[in-house]
Parts: C-alpha cells; sequence; structure tokens
C-alpha cells in the first residue's frame, strides 16, 4: 500500500477526495517554485540589455546563457501542471495526474536549484570572486540538498507507518 493510500486511509478519505486534496496541496506548493522561477527568469532576460553583459566574454558569457536555458526549462516545467490540468479537467484521471505532475514538479525544482546556482555563480565571477565563486556555490547547492531533501527525508524515515519507537507529541500512544 502506498503513502497516499495510507493517508487517505487514516483521513476516511475515497480516492477521488485523496486526488482532490494532493492536487490543492501540489497547486499550493507550484505556486511559490513557480513565482521564484518567473522573476528570476525575467531579471535573467533582462541582463542581456545591459552596458555590463557587452562585457561579458567567454566562459561568463557561456554561463550566461546556460543560467537562462536553465531558467527557461525550470519556468516552463513548473508552469506544466498548468496545461496538464486543463487538458486533463473532467477525464477522471486525477490520481494518475497528481502522480505525473508531482514528478514533473520535482524536475522543476531541481532545474530552478540549478538555474539559481548558475546565476550565482556568474553573479560572483562578475563580482570579481574568480574562482572563490565555485566553493560559495557548491556551498549554497549542498544547503538546498538539505533543506530540501535531506530534512524532510530524515522527517518522513523518522515518522514512517509502524514506528513504535517514539510517542507523538502530547502523549499519546499511536
Amino acid at each position: 500500500m502506498s503513502d497516499e493510500e495510507v493517508g487517505a486511509r487514516e483521513r476516511h478519505e475515497t480516492q477521488a477526495q485523496s486526488a482532490d486534496r494532493r492536487w490543492s496541496d501540489l497547486t499550493q506548493e507550484v505556486r511559490i517554485a513557480q513565482t521564484g522561477s518567473q522573476i528570476m527568469f525575467g531579471f535573467l532576460l533582462s541582463v542581456a540589455f545591459t552596458d555590463r553583459f557587452a562585457r561579458l566574454h567567454g566562459f561568463d558569457r557561456g554561463l550566461y546563457v546556460v543560467v537562462v536555458v536553465l531558467g527557461a526549462l525550470a519556468t516552463g516545467t513548473l508552469i506544466a501542471p498548468v496545461t496538464y490540468h486543463r487538458l486533463l479537467a473532467g477525464h477522471h484521471v486525477k490520481s494518475h495526474m497528481v502522480g505525473a505532475v508531482s514528478r514533473l514538479v520535482a524536475v522543476g525544482v531541481c532545474l530552478l536549484a540549478a538555474a539559481i546556482g548558475a546565476a550565482l555563480l556568474l553573479l560572483l565571477r562578475v563580482a570579481g570572486l574568480g574562482w572563490a565563486a565555485w566553493p560559495i556555490v557548491a556551498a549554497v547547492l549542498v544547503w538546498f540538498a538539505l533543506c530540501w531533501l535531506a530534512l524532510p527525508l530524515h522527517l518522513r524515515r523518522r515518522d514512517a507507518p509502524g514506528r513504535d519507537d517514539e510517542a507523538p507529541p502530547g502523549g499519546a500512544s499511536r
């Protein structure tokens, strides 16, 4: 039995109610990531029209292209749930759509992290840090991995169903 099925049973939800709740949760999460990616992408597009951009050469100009492409991919991927909903609404496939869109959002967030990392690298290099920018960017990406992956996975593992080695808050037994 999947985690979603266990959660739905514990909440006394039907499969359709569970899919509706998970879809609502997913769209709220996407709104946050979508806004960030769109703002960053819009800013990146404007950079090419500045005087400072004309002075970028070699690696930094190529890095800018990578940043813009990653930003475009992240933005497009994080907007995709809208088209899924528009094209599939009313076709009674919400539980399948939730799974597919969840995976798509995970890819979009990874692309967003890569775009942020590459943009930070470009910014720090242009600011004059040169090779010192690399370890800073690596540290930021490690921080993202900790906040976005390691800590949530730790909580999921710690609070996995069937673990009786710790009592839930309030002292009640499971």
